[in-house]
């Protein structure tokens, strides 16, 4: 169920992210790095890494708490250039509560040899709309 959810996101399947993990209020997304979605010097664009951790947030909420969620806010601080073959986020629910889910996530990169780097952090808040056809809150 949650691979076809992402497959339903064309962002998603632009950048070709796949979902390799969930369950248990967890969550990890990986994509390939290509040169179409570094920066002027190189390094994969901030506005990918922030994709990434918001998509995994987003997905580790939904692996404790269902369908029916959405971003509410989010957090990332860059530790470090992002440059490798993967990029990778790995989130997991902090606390799960009836219409909010706090959730963190750790963005790095892979290298050619399987070596992964930290390169940002992220925390997320992710609202419990109610079930995917939008039909309102839980329990309302």
């Amino acid at each position: 169920m949650a691979r076809k959810v992402l497959e339903a996101q064309p962002f998603s399947m632009l950048l070709g992210a796949r979902l390799v993990a969930f369950g248990e209020g967890a969550a990890t997304l990986e994509l390939d790095i290509r040169d179409d979605l570094r920066q002027q010097y190189g390094f994969v664009h901030g506005g990918v890494l922030a994709y990434a951790a918001d998509n995994a947030l987003t997905f580790a909420a939904g692996a404790a708490a269902g369908t029916g969620l959405i971003t509410s806010g989010l957090t990332i601080d860059y530790m470090r250039p992002a440059k490798g073959e993967v990029l990778r986020a790995r989130a997991r629910v902090i606390r799960a509560g009836r219409t909010r889910v706090v959730c963190r996530c750790d963005v790095s990169t892979v290298d050619g040899a399987g070596v992964e780097t930290l390169c940002a952090v992220a925390q997320g808040t992710i609202a419990v709309i109610g079930p995917a056809d939008g039909a309102g809150p839980r329990g309302a």
